[in-house]
């Protein structure tokens, strides 16, 4: 299965520390095998409606080996990078970031309950931090309609993401 993962600069996993193999000119990257378990072991990525959940410097299509779904991510017992999405980069780490701002402020116009969200996104955004801009940002749609509202915006950046960097659904 085709999938997607966020690691830090180099390839580096954010939660494991572990510098991914990466793939060479036009070949994939080494298959990397590890007992799969939810959250403590195994190959984690996700799927594009997943990826605001996990934003990272770095975006990779995948290869996961019979990978079973849970909630926000996928794991495997085996996996392997194919590629960088190169379209991920400071530009558009940017550019998402705005657009989360931009929601907040359009959320929070007239509501002071929503005032600080729209600040805080405001000051994430101005610093290109797109994974706390879009964070912020779900919980002032969560403020402003419930549950729903946070999932909705959730829903509304992984549309975002896939629609800038070419992402199939």
């Amino acid at each position: 299965m085709i999938a997607y993962k966020f690691l830090g600069a180099g390839g580096v996993g954010p939660f494991s520390g572990f510098a991914w193999p990466l793939p060479r000119g036009r070949s994939a990257g080494p298959w990397v095998e590890a007992t799969p378990s939810l959250c403590s072991s195994g190959i984690h990525a996700c799927l594009v409606s997943d990826l605001p959940y996990w934003l990272n410097s770095e975006l990779w299509e995948v290869e996961l080996d019979d990978p079973v779904r849970s909630t926000r991510k996928l794991v495997a017992g085996r996996g392997r990078l194919l590629r960088r999405v190169e379209a991920w980069n400071r530009d558009a780490m940017c550019a998402f970031a705005a657009s989360c701002a931009e929601r907040t402020a359009a959320l929070a116009d007239g509501s002071d309950a929503l005032a600080g969200y729209s600040a805080d996104t405001a000051v994430f955004a101005a610093r290109g931090q797109a994974s706390a801009a879009a964070f912020v940002s779900a919980r002032a749609a969560e403020t402003a309609s419930g549950p729903a509202g946070y999932d909705a915006e959730r829903e509304r950046q992984a549309r975002w993401l896939a629609d800038r960097l070419g992402l199939c659904t």
